[in-house]
């Protein structure tokens, strides 16, 4: 059943494209024609990894026990599935665009009272940041061993940075993020009440945070670029595509 549910739609496909187009005008040696396939190439592949990231949830959800993700379209990959497109989608793509912040997309509903035991709803958290590292570093690999122009290197380094910066920020334990979702099975039922109830507002505070005081946010980009540099990524590459994509700075 699960191989039948899982089929990507005609919207992330088209998503994919639109990433290949960014690629190949990120190859172009004219500085405009380069930026634009370098923004459509961190936009794209970013609006992909969100649904990769959700759908990591919800096939180990899946796998698991919670059978509901199959009718809700969660396996489908398709970003309309993934809770309000606004919240979900397009308010993560604005604060990538202004400041660089790799903020949680969509997030998808687990009946968490179908899941086998603890170790699965520790799984099901986990697959999403997961789903982040795994793309950086097939995309940090890509680029160090294919060696592509540098327009396309540039891309693809900087999209690789935000998928483990995104891993970095998710997998920490706070209300709200995966990390916490990964321990939350194991700690007290009084400190999973208070959870639950810091999970609406925990994850803006820990982002104004990150924003508004600068040696944490330091902090948290010097670890999010050391884990780049072990899974090999091109620090230089990363920066210089993040310039273009920010072009209007």
């Amino acid at each position: 059943m699960i191989r039948q549910a899982v089929r990507p739609s005609p919207l992330f496909l088209l998503i994919l494209a639109i990433t290949a187009v960014g690629c190949f005008l990120s190859t172009v040696d004219t500085e405009v024609v380069m930026t634009i396939g370098i923004v459509l190439t961190v936009l794209g592949g970013w609006t992909a990894s969100l649904c990769l990231h959700e759908f990591g949830h919800a096939f180990f959800a899946y796998r698991g026990g919670d059978h509901s993700v199959v009718f809700k379209g969660y396996l489908t990959l398709d970003p309309r599935r993934y809770t309000d497109p606004v919240l979900s989608l397009l308010l993560p793509l604005l604060f990538l665009a202004i400041g660089g912040i790799p903020l949680p997309g969509g997030a998808v509903w687990i009946n968490r009272h179908a899941l086998r035991d603890k170790r699965a709803e520790s799984a099901v958290s986990l697959a999403g940041p997961l789903a982040n590292l795994v793309l950086g570093i097939v995309l940090a690999l890509a680029v160090a061993i294919t060696q592509p122009a540098p327009g396309l290197a540039a891309g693809l380094s900087y999209l690789a940075l935000l998928q483990v910066m995104a891993f970095v920020l998710n997998i920490l334990p706070v209300p709200g993020l995966d990390g916490y979702g990964a321990i939350e099975p194991y700690l007290p039922y009084r400190w999973q009440e208070m959870g639950a109830k810091a999970r609406q507002w925990a994850p803006l505070v820990l982002f104004a945070v990150l924003i508004g005081i600068p040696p944490i946010g330091a902090a948290f980009h010097s670890v999010s670029q050391a884990l780049f540099g072990l899974v090999g990524g091109n620090a230089f590459a990363a920066l210089v595509g993040q310039y273009l994509f920010m072009f209007w700075r």
